[in-house]
């Protein structure tokens, strides 16, 4: 059984003492290959660092996260656009637009997410999104770009499956499914049940959103396989399958 965590952030302090076991762990459970979105520029180092470490397993993303927006924004953007040139990079990410806890740096993220979405484009990149209660502002940017050839994923998602719907129907993406599916009451489940899992990526999101049993603890690339024995179940069909096909997704976006 093969597996891709399409989103993880193994770079992070979190795996500083433990990196080597987390990565080990992770293949023995059968995911061969994880996929590092950036944050800003901070985090560039220690990602490309990783990635070098374990090249045969491990591809990294290029991108500034909307929790990183602020007041220097376009110098973010600029670290961006440079680091893209370098050609290391598999994807646009991670990007989008979070609305959760502030909108002080709304329009600033609106700006930024615009921009990379256009990198995205000019780099024939994939583009990774991050949207957190901020559906009708991404699919309004994204309107501005359809017949693009924008393709890509949005991460963690945790909509209703009437956007899930509008992803599948009007863009070119695919929907990423992580440990929410597993907590009782999400209502994610539902979603999953009723969406073919041609449109379905599996992430991690390490070290956040640790599926059950591991559930407020450090998530860990290797814990995607509680995440696969979840969809399967939902959809009545074999882990193996859902490895299989989702596996398959994921190449086909990111071309690994």
């Amino acid at each position: 059984m093969h597996l891709t965590d399409t989103h993880t952030h193994l770079y992070l302090s979190d795996f500083r003492d433990d990196i080597d076991k987390v990565v080990g762990r992770a293949i023995d459970n059968g995911v061969t290959k994880m996929l590092l979105p950036n944050i800003d520029s901070k985090t560039i180092k220690n990602m490309n660092k990783l990635a070098a470490r374990y090249k045969d397993n491990v591809y990294q993303m290029m991108g500034v996260h909307p929790g990183s927006i602020r007041e220097d924004f376009e110098q973010e953007l600029k670290t961006v656009e440079d680091e893209l040139a370098r050609g290391h990079y598999i994807a646009v990410g991670e990007t989008g637009i979070d609305l959760y806890r502030e909108k002080k740096y709304v329009k600033e993220q609106l700006f930024a997410f615009e921009r990379q979405l256009k990198l995205a484009i000019e780099f024939d990149l994939p583009v990774v999104i991050h949207a957190r209660n901020s559906f009708p502002e991404i699919f309004t940017s994204l309107d501005k770009f359809k017949n693009s050839g924008l393709r890509g994923v949005f991460h963690a998602f945790t909509g209703n499956i009437d956007q899930a719907r509008h992803i599948i129907n009007s863009y070119n993406f695919k929907l990423g499914i992580g440990g929410i599916v597993t907590f009782k009451n999400s209502g994610l489940d539902r979603v999953v049940s009723e969406i073919d899992l041609g449109h379905i990526v599996l992430e991690t999101d390490s070290p956040f959103l640790a599926p059950v049993p591991f559930r407020g603890k450090r998530n860990e690339s290797g814990y995607l396989v509680h995440i696969a024995g979840k969809v399967a179940e939902i959809k009545n069909i074999s882990q193996l399958k859902v490895a299989e096909l989702t596996t398959h997704n994921a190449a086909d976006i990111f071309g690994i």
